[in-house]
């Protein structure tokens, strides 16, 4: 059966690129490196919010193209009016190109965060949310705080290098702190994460039952995303599973 616009509704599945404005761009960081990303935005509206996403460690795999990240931008501007901004890291590669400057054990990566910060305000893109995933998360929890954000959704965090005073600074932040953590975690699972988290009990903590540190499988993925959704924008919830969506 087709929808009004004459399409026969599709289901939505790992490898679905749904309708964007999608534009490579370049971001440049104070100590004179140029970072390659993307911006993908709703293809006929302006963004409700913005994802700034920050992806796992480069030198275990990680990159602009981790599959959720890519899937959010795939999916989320069109599903939940979100802009999402993805980016390689300093010395990391992916199909976009490589971004300059070597791998900095995420120390000299807090100019790459404010980069990608500085040019979410010069576009002037709206309710900037930070996602991190895995590595991610460590950039986001040390230098989410000193930025213009609505809040953070933390994906897999394994807190091996946020130190507990990084997390413990978050502890009187007005902004939401959203982790999900999964059940089958590598790093950290539910129950450590509830000990370690205990400096900062207002970082919600969402334990996702079969949950793995990849997220791997379409279950997992939609549950990601409807996660980061129900953050930043939970009027476009539940998420469409067809496209065109009805």
């Amino acid at each position: 059966m087709t929808d009004a616009t004459g399409l026969e509704p599709t289901e939505i599945r790992g490898a679905t690129l749904l309708p964007a404005r999608r534009e490579d761009i370049e971001l440049h960081t104070a100590d004179g490196l140029t970072l390659v990303g993307e911006l993908a935005l709703p293809a006929d509206r302006d963004p409700v919010a913005t994802l700034v996403t920050l992806h796992p460690l480069p030198t275990a795999g990680g990159f602009m193209d981790s599959h959720i990240i890519r899937k959010a931008a795939a999916r989320l501007p069109a599903l939940a009016d979100l802009a999402v901004l993805r980016f390689n890291t300093r010395g990391t590669s992916s199909p976009r190109g490589t971004s300059e400057g070597a791998f900095g054990e995420g120390v000299t990566e807090e100019a790459d965060v404010a980069a990608a910060m500085a040019f979410v305000a010069e576009r002037g893109l709206p309710n900037p949310w930070i996602v991190g995933w895995s590595f991610g998360t460590e950039l986001a929890l040390k230098y989410g705080r000193d930025h213009d954000i609505r809040g953070m959704v933390l994906l897999s965090p394994p807190l091996h290098r946020a130190t507990e005073d990084e997390v413990r600074a978050w502890r009187d932040d007005p902004r939401p702190v959203i982790a999900l953590i999964p059940e089958h975690d590598d790093f950290l699972r539910p129950a450590e994460a509830a000990q370690r988290f205990a400096v900062a009990p207002n970082i919600r903590l969402i334990p996702v039952a079969e949950g793995k540190h990849l997220w791997v499988g379409e279950k997992q993925t939609s549950r990601v995303l409807s996660e980061i959704v129900a953050a930043v924008n939970p009027s476009a919830l539940p998420l469409p599973t067809v496209w065109p969506a009805a």
